[in-house]
C-alpha cells in the first residue's frame, strides 16, 4: 500500500492523527500558527468525521439509485436510463475503492494497519483510477446523447437507443481500464512518469471539463433559438400564447443535464486545477505555490459528487422521486401488512 500512497496528484498522504489531536491543534492558541496550518488542521478534523459518514450515505444511495433507475419506470428513455445507471454505478465503484478502501484507512490509520500489509496497491490503483475515469466519461457520454438527442434531429434515431447507449458504456469502460494499466508500473519521482501523470490529469478530468461546456454551450443556445421559433409559430396559429407540451419536455430535459454537468463542474474543479498545477511545478513550469490544504479540499468535493446525483433525480424528476418514495415506504407497508 505504500507506494500507491507515495503516488502524487490525485492521491494523499497518510493522516496519522486522531480526531482528538486535530481539535486541540485547532483550538490551540498559538499566535505563531500561521492561517494555513490552522485551514489546513480544520480539514483533517473534519475529514474524521465526513469521510465516513460519507461512506455510510454513499453507499445506500447509489444502490438504491441503481435499482430504482434498472425498473426502467422513471419515465426515461432506455438510453438515458443506460447512462444514468452506469453513472451511478461508477459512482459506487469510486466510493468503494477510493474513499472506502483509500481515504478513510488513511485518516484511521491504526484500525487499518493490516492494510499495509496487503500488497494489491497497484491493482488497487488500476480499478480506482479505471472507476474514475468511467465515472467522469460517463458524465461526458450522457451529455453528448442529449446534445445529438436536442440539436441533430436526423442523427438521433441512429445513436440514441438503448443498443448505442450499451456499445457506448461498455467502450468507455474498455478504454478506462486499459488506459489506466500503466498505474501498475508507477515509478514516483521520474520525469517521465511525472509526465504521465500530467497527459493523465488533461484526460481526466480536464478534456472533460471542455467538452461538457463545449457541449452544454450549444445545446442551450439550440433550445434558445427553437423555443422562440416555436413560440412565434403557436402565436401566430392560435393568435395567443399557450403551453406547449414539447416546451415543457425540453424544459426538463435541459434542467437534468445542467444540473448533472453543473454539479460534475462544480465538484470536480478545486482538485482538477491543484493536480495540474502541482504536475507543472514538479515539471517547472509554474512558480506558484498552492496550499496543501486545497488538495485536501478538493478531494473531499470530488467524492461528495459520488452522492449528490440521488438528490440531482429526486429534485428535478417527478416519477423517480414518486419511485424512491415507494421503496423508502415499502419497508414500513410490508410491516404493517404483516401485523395486519
Amino acid at each position: 500500500m505504500e507506494q500507491n500512497l507515495r503516488t502524487i496528484d490525485w492521491n494523499v498522504t497518510t493522516m496519522d492523527k486522531s480526531l482528538l489531536y486535530w481539535f486541540d491543534s485547532l483550538t490551540a492558541d498559538d499566535d505563531w500558527k500561521p492561517l494555513v496550518w490552522r485551514i489546513s488542521d480544520a480539514l483533517n478534523m473534519i475529514q474524521c468525521i465526513y469521510y465516513p459518514f460519507l461512506a455510510i450515505v454513499g453507499v445506500p444511495v447509489n444502490l438504491l439509485t441503481i435499482g430504482i433507475l434498472s425498473r426502467g419506470k422513471c419515465g426515461l428513455c432506455k438510453c438515458v436510463t443506460h447512462y444514468l445507471v452506469a453513472m451511478s454505478a461508477a459512482d459506487l465503484l469510486v466510493i468503494i475503492l477510493d474513499l472506502i478502501l483509500r481515504h478513510i484507512p488513511m485518516v484511521y490509520w491504526k484500525q487499518f494497519l493490516f492494510l499495509w500489509y496487503i500488497c494489491v496497491c497497484n491493482i488497487h490503483a488500476i480499478l480506482l483510477y479505471a472507476a474514475t475515469d468511467c465515472s467522469v466519461w460517463f458524465t461526458v457520454t450522457f451529455t453528448f446523447d442529449r446534445f445529438v438527442a436536442i440539436c441533430c434531429q436526423k442523427l438521433k434515431s441512429k445513436y440514441c437507443s438503448e443498443k448505442t447507449s450499451d456499445v457506448v458504456v461498455g467502450t468507455v469502460t474498455a478504454l478506462s481500464c486499459l488506459n489506466n494499466i500503466f498505474w501498475y508500473f508507477m515509478l514516483t519521482g521520474s520525469r517521465v512518469w511525472g509526465t504521465i501523470e500530467f497527459l493523465h490529469n488533461i484526460l481526466t478530468p480536464g478534456i472533460p471539463f471542455v467538452l461538457i461546456l463545449l457541449l452544454n454551450a450549444l445545446t442551450v443556445r439550440h433550445i434558445l433559438v427553437s423555443n422562440r421559433a416555436r413560440r412565434r409559430l403557436l402565436a401566430h396559429s392560435s393568435g395567443e400564447s399557450r403551453r406547449d407540451p414539447e416546451m415543457e419536455s425540453r424544459r426538463k430535459s435541459i434542467i437534468l443535464l445542467l444540473v448533472i454537468s453543473g454539479n460534475f463542474i462544480l465538484l470536480w474543479a478545486v482538485l482538477m486545477v491543484y493536480s495540474i498545477w502541482r504536475r507543472m511545478l514538479y515539471l517547472g513550469s509554474v512558480s506558484v505555490i498552492f496550499p496543501v490544504f486545497l488538495q485536501e479540499l478538493g478531494f473531499m468535493l470530488q467524492l461528495l459528487s459520488c452522492c449528490t446525483n440521488t438528490a440531482i433525480y429526486a429534485v428535478t424528476q417527478t416519477q423517480f422521486r414518486e419511485q424512491l418514495k415507494n421503496v423508502l415506504k415499502y419497508p414500513f407497508t410490508t410491516i404493517v401488512k404483516f401485523f395486519q
